[in-house]
């Protein structure tokens, strides 16, 4: 069974380069936590008392402020990140999806990008050969998949990452928000992609600030600030508390249409 257990985790950073002692008596404001003073040297403390337990079919969205800790926070339930204290547990293969560019090389081709990104993610390279066509016809890059990925403009490499990103099957999909690079046209191409990848998923934990994606992936919430739990439940009752206002009031008509649909779940 798949699972990410965690339990009283915090998650503190050394600061070694401050310049002087007054920075540990400051607080960050809304950003990142809080700079600990209890130590010669500063610490961030980037997530403070975490307790989650994630099971298969969950689909969560992680919501709160830029700096509230949603990214440092699927870094930990990922494994990359040790908890200072308390412990994390993780059952699965984890598919962290954190930086669309991450895993991908300038001077070679899209299509050895594809193998690359693809291993990456988890995949074996025969998985990514049966791949390959499918995804060089998503991306439509055409001849420019032959081509070194420094000669692609910023929507052509996110297509290609989506392409990657979209065609492999996780046990767990952490996946951080970074898709607005590419036209209209292309991202509602793209959205029915993330919904299948989701669907093949054995659990979701998915940090956005986009409604419209929350409401379609999403079932429950966390909502992050100051590098805290503020509120768990519902993806309803947490976007409502979180922006003062009905999620649902807001999403478009398509959104509310597909929301009809049964909801996804990972079998």
């Amino acid at each position: 069974m798949i699972s990410i257990d965690v339990w009283n985790a915090s998650v503190d950073f050394p600061i070694f380069d401050a310049k002087t002692r007054s920075l540990k008596k400051r607080v960050l404001g809304k950003v990142g936590g809080k700079i600990g003073t209890d130590s010669k040297v500063p610490i961030i403390e980037a997530l403070h008392d975490i307790n989650v337990s994630i099971n298969s079919g969950d689909r969560i969205g992680l919501v709160g402020h830029n700096g509230a800790g949603k990214s440092t926070l699927l870094r930990l339930l990922s494994g990359i990140y040790e908890p200072t204290r308390g412990a994390a547990r993780v059952r699965g293969r984890v598919a962290p999806v954190f930086d669309l560019g991450v895993g991908m090389d300038q001077e070679i081709s899209g299509y050895e990008n594809i193998m690359v990104r693809g291993l990456y993610l988890g995949m074996t390279r025969k998985q990514m050969e049966k791949r390959v066509d499918d995804i060089a016809e998503f991306t439509e890059l055409g001849d420019y998949l032959a081509m070194p990925l420094r000669t692609y403009s910023t929507g052509m490499r996110v297509r290609l990452a989506l392409g990657v990103v979209t065609s492999i099957d996780p046990e767990i999909l952490l996946l951080d928000e970074g898709i607005g690079a590419v036209d209209a046209a292309f991202l509602n191409k793209a959205r029915d992609r993330l919904v299948d990848l989701v669907k093949r998923s054995g659990l979701l934990v998915f940090a956005s600030h986009q409604d419209d994606l929350l409401l379609e992936l999403c079932t429950s919430a966390i909502w992050m600030d100051e590098g805290r739990m503020k509120m768990q439940g519902s993806l309803r009752e947490v976007l409502t508390a979180y922006k003062g206002r009905d999620p649902y009031s807001n999403v478009s008509k398509e959104t509310l249409e597909r929301l009809e649909a049964p909801a996804l779940s990972g079998d």
